[in-house]
């Protein structure tokens, strides 16, 4: 944070709505890369997270043959959050998110459109395409973007109910790369901002909530920790931590050094 938040600034805290849908969590995890579903029920257990992403072509949610991720994390219990992971065109995409509507009747997805499989940016011309088809097509669309503040506002104005840049690459855990973009989306935007890849560690999922995100969501952050349900249980105490602190005001930064007790009358 910078000298421009004040100690007499108040911020008035809201609950975390998304399309109309409250939630006491502003974290929000995934379910790939860990060992077992049942590891990944514990994470999001200990994590307090009441949404979870599904990456619809990777996740077995209907054959029972196989372990079905619904067996573990009942979508009675928690708001599943369908996502395109791994698609690269918006024909897949939005094909991704019809069937999966069709699968569970499940109308609030996360969008991403993918581009270079190698740093896996997403490709904001087919997003902003697709996303205006999905909510044509009556979804409710989280988009995952780039940090980039101009396009984050055409999402916005086309009707995303949520914006989601993106801290870094995805599962690079390198952190938020670029702050300043950060805090322009969140100034513009009047939906919720939803820090969405790259975040590595407790600091990081901090970091994002005292710029004035309104969540995170992480899944390799948790997945591949050493262990994965302590590092949810960390990130859940991050996310509360930099939102209240968000919230509260950070002290200016200075220059020089500013006594806690004063100099005079010294002994």
């Amino acid at each position: 944070m910078d000298d421009a938040m004040t100690l007499d600034k108040t911020v008035e805290d809201k609950p975390l709505v998304v399309a109309g849908r409250t939630f006491n969590s502003r974290l929000i995890i995934g379910t790939g890369k860990y060992e077992t579903y049942a590891q990944n029920a514990e994470a999001l257990k200990a994590s307090g997270a009441e949404m979870i992403t599904v990456a619809v072509r990777r996740v077995n949610l209907s054959n029972p043959d196989e372990p079905r991720l619904v067996d573990f994390i009942s979508p009675d219990d928690y708001t599943y959050l369908p996502n395109t992971a791994g698609c690269f065109t918006g024909e897949d995409a939005v094909r991704t998110l019809r069937l999966a509507r069709e699968a569970g009747g499940w109308n609030l997805v996360k969008l991403e459109v993918l581009s270079d499989p190698k740093h896996l940016y997403p490709d904001m011309a087919e997003t902003l395409r697709s996303a205006e088809l999905l909510i044509k097509d009556g979804f409710d669309v989280m988009v995952y973007c780039s940090d980039d503040p101009v396009y984050a506002k055409k999402l916005e104005e086309i009707g995303c109910c949520a914006i989601m840049p993106l801290g870094a690459p995805i599962g690079s855990g390198l952190g938020i790369q670029n702050p300043v973009n950060i805090r322009l989306i969140i100034e513009q935007t009047s939906v919720p901002v939803i820090v969405d890849a790259g975040v590595g560690t407790a600091s990081d999922a901090a970091v994002a909530m005292e710029l004035g995100c309104d969540g995170v969501l992480m899944n390799t952050a948790i997945a591949e920790a050493r262990d994965p349900i302590r590092m949810a249980k960390a990130m859940k105490h991050a996310v509360i931590g930099g939102r209240e602190a968000y919230l509260a005001g950070r002290m200016p930064k200075k220059r020089y050094a500013d006594p806690s007790s004063p100099l005079s009358g010294l002994i």
